[in-house]
């Protein structure tokens, strides 16, 4: 399926299991943000089993870049806001113009990847529990599929799919993958004109800078994972130290097991 003016967009579903089978198509799908959907892009995503939008960016960068949802039959917007994967607001003058030194500090405290992800999930428990929840109520006979999405649809998105995909039992390669896969997705059109925005706005894009805004390299899964492992001993038990129930986890682990 392909919904157009969605970068970075996809099913969730055919990644294998441990122990065998695959995971549901259909149910749980990911994108960056869908403030550029065409007109045609509006009535695939229509005609879509989806029925819920996940959106995890702030207020900020909603107001910056509103999403466009089809008016044609009803959708649930859930807006799980995480500040952490947002990209860093550098002060405003009383003029409205910001200071290149404020740019500087800004840029200054940029963390890894991985250190982003480890920031993420130490705050944000109850949040990606409550995406669980959503993905575990939906349902077959009506359009309640889930898309879950942030900006990019790398970093937020790619912790939230990684830690339901490790829920549900997905092997930990095709998880990685996946999560890999948003950078070749992004290239082109998105990536250039993320890169166009900063430097118009004075900021000298570094090596560092370049990673964090347009990439996904698998290291910075795998240290997410690893702390997931050590930390909660799996994805399951993170998601329960959010408020997930034992209940909501079958119920998940059904929706997204073929």
């Amino acid at each position: 399926m392909a919904i157009e003016g969605l970068f970075n967009f996809r099913d969730t579903g055919g990644m294998p299991l441990n122990g065998g089978g695959t995971t549901r198509t259909g149910v749980l799908y990911r994108s960056a943000a869908l403030n550029a959907l065409t007109d045609t892009g509006l009535t695939q995503l229509a005609d879509s089993p989806i029925g819920v939008i996940a959106d995890f960016r702030t207020p900020v960068e909603q107001q910056m870049a509103p999403d466009r949802v089809p008016d044609s039959r009803p959708f649930r917007v859930a807006s799980l806001s995480l500040l952490e994967g947002a990209l860093p607001q550098p002060a405003v003058g009383a003029d409205g113009a910001v200071a290149p030194e404020s740019f500087s500090a800004v840029l200054a405290q940029l963390p890894t990847l991985g250190e982003l992800y480890l920031s993420m999930l130490a705050h944000g428990a109850e949040t990606f529990a409550e995406l669980a929840r959503l993905v575990a109520a939906s349902k077959d006979d009506e359009p309640t599929a889930v898309l879950v999405h942030c900006t990019a649809g790398k970093d937020r998105t790619g912790i939230a799919v990684a830690l339901l995909l490790d829920t549900a039992g997905a092997e930990r390669d095709a998880i990685v993958a996946d999560y890999a896969s948003s950078q070749q997705n992004l290239a082109g059109p998105w990536a250039e004109g993320m890169i166009t925005m900063l430097t118009s706005l004075g900021i000298t894009v570094t090596d560092a800078l370049r990673t964090l805004v347009t990439q996904t390299p698998p290291a910075a899964i795998e240290q997410a994972l690893s702390w997931l492992d050590s930390e909660h001993g799996g994805s399951a038990g993170y998601l329960a130290s959010g408020g997930l129930t034992d209940a909501e986890l079958d119920a998940l682990r059904g929706r997204l097991s073929a």
